[in-house]
């Protein structure tokens, strides 16, 4: 019974949550469903960078650049065009040209454009590990947005991208927040169960053993050199399909949208999270789109110097929850999840004990 117990525990826990999920709109404006349509996309974001850096072991401050360029790919498709041209009108602006595609289906083009530029990228950072490979995806997320602002005939440069909200599909008598709220979190499910299916499988296992051990992991057969560009591209994939759905949702990209700030805030994220959990992903979106602005009027601290100051108190409230729970979320429930199942065994063999007998006695 106590083997069983956790299985049955997470069974609970996953469908509470899509109950949870499903009902939510009901009960809350379109400004918090846009928060939450907001922690979706982080999560699919921190969902591939667990991959790289919890199951792979490769540090990478780079997911927030792999984002933009997924935007970038999506809002291209949706205006129909491989890049824009600015034309003279009265008064000057951006003329589309041509019909794009449907916004929903840009989602995985988007991701697949970013998965092949991430596989390319991870072919020469095999060569590097550590601080090395970390400042080599640094250092794509600072030449990002100056790439970005220089190719203007393509992205628009500063001025950037603007796009109109998508319609509700299918005749749904929904609003279209409504709709690109679901539409986040349903990507986030599939992508959560295909991340779900790749660590259970042969390819987690051979991800978990070049994290260990790499020697060992070569001497059983494992490639690095495979294994660790596949993983490269598995987090772009995934950093490309929350990029695509960030801009469908705001309906606009240019260079300040992804800032070097967000890499750094995502790799945070999925430390406070728990490296090599793909249940504590959640926490870690949770508090990438909610902790910023619950850092400007946090219990505790003067009103004034929390409003002047937001960015100090929201490193201080890091670090503290990094002090407080130093293997993230996931490492506080791995903890309470064994308590409960000792618990539970004590309880079984408790009940199973024979009584003493008489003679005992």
């Amino acid at each position: 019974m106590a083997r069983w117990l956790p299985i049955a525990i997470k069974a609970v826990i996953l469908a509470g949550s899509v109950v949870l999920i499903a009902v939510l709109p009901r009960y809350m404006g379109e400004f918090r469903l846009s928060q939450f349509t907001f922690v979706a996309l982080y999560f699919i974001a921190l969902l591939g960078l667990n991959i790289l850096t919890g199951y792979n072991g490769q540090i990478s401050l780079a997911q927030g650049a792999f984002m933009g360029i997924g935007g970038y790919v999506s809002a291209l498709l949706i205006l129909g065009r491989p890049g824009l041209e600015l034309y003279q009108l009265d008064p000057p602006g951006w003329l589309p040209l041509g019909d794009g595609m449907t916004p929903v289906f840009t989602i995985p083009i988007a991701g697949l454009v970013t998965g092949v530029i991430g596989v390319l990228f991870g072919i020469p950072a095999l060569r590097l590990a550590g601080v090395s490979l970390a400042l080599a995806t640094f250092a794509m997320a600072v030449s990002m947005p100056t790439l970005a602002k220089r190719f203007e005939s393509v992205t628009g440069g500063g001025g950037g991208i603007g796009l109109t909200l998508p319609e509700t599909p299918f005749g749904w008598d929904i609003s279209t927040r409504h709709w690109l709220y679901y539409e986040a979190w349903v990507t986030a499910g599939i992508m959560f169960l295909l991340a779900w299916l790749m660590v259970r499988g042969r390819l987690g296992r051979a991800w978990r053993s070049l994290r260990d051990g790499e020697v060992a992991a070569i001497s059983s057969g494992v490639s690095p050199a495979l294994y660790k560009t596949l993983a490269f591209g598995v987090s772009s994939f995934y950093a490309g399909v929350a990029g695509a759905l960030l801009v469908i949702e705001v309906s606009f990209i240019n260079p300040d949208t992804f800032p070097v700030s967000l890499s750094i805030l995502l790799l945070a994220s999925a430390v406070i999270g728990g490296l090599g959990s793909l249940g504590g992903v959640i926490f870690g979106a949770l508090i990438l789109e909610f902790l910023p602005v619950y850092s400007q009027d946090p219990p505790l601290i003067s009103a004034d110097f929390s409003t002047q100051a937001p960015s100090v108190v929201f490193g201080a409230l890091l670090i503290a929850i990094v002090f407080v729970l130093p293997g993230g979320f996931a490492g506080l429930f791995r903890r309470l999840g064994l308590t409960i199942t000792k618990l539970a065994s004590r309880a079984g063999q408790a009940r199973t004990r024979p009584a003493p007998s008489p003679s005992d006695s």
